[in-house]
């Protein structure tokens, strides 16, 4: 078994058990965003989590146990993705990257947006027109030092 081997049997019990992320999230007490990305293989629970998000999806002690391993994150498989939602994304950076590089550097300076100390909030925005996806980013700025 490998942690892509739990990733499947997470989002397979997910969808017998009528399951909600936001609901995972409360019963950990952490956000909904951390924890799906955690559930998909992207993030380390610790020993009390992990137990916890066994025992949501009935997995076995071995799965359990891999949770709590650091994985090798970066889940897309191609360069470029297929998927029509992920490639919107990649179509919004390269059209808004250098956008977002010039203010972030504007405002701050040299550096970047850390993707560690990080954080994420999506909701649904009622709309007349359709309702928008809104999703708020929040990293550390961390700045180049000179040496």
């Amino acid at each position: 078994m490998n942690r892509n081997d739990v990733t499947e049997m997470i989002v397979g019990a997910k969808i017998q058990k009528g399951i909600k992320w936001s609901d995972v999230a409360s019963k950990l007490g952490l956000s909904k965003e951390w924890v799906t990305a955690g559930c998909l293989g992207q993030m380390t629970f610790d020993k009390n989590q992990a137990t916890t998000i066994g025992q949501i999806f009935s997995l076995p002690s071995e799965a359990v146990a891999l949770l709590q391993v650091v994985p090798c994150k970066g889940s897309l498989p191609t360069a470029v993705p297929t998927d029509p939602l992920i490639y919107r994304f990649y179509e919004l950076i390269s059209v808004y990257g250098t956008t977002l590089k010039e203010l972030i550097h504007e405002e701050f300076g040299d550096g970047i947006m850390s993707a560690i100390d990080f954080k994420m909030d999506l909701q649904r925005e009622p709309n007349a027109a359709g309702d928008r996806v809104n999703i708020v980013m929040s990293g550390k700025f961390l700045s180049y030092k000179t040496y």
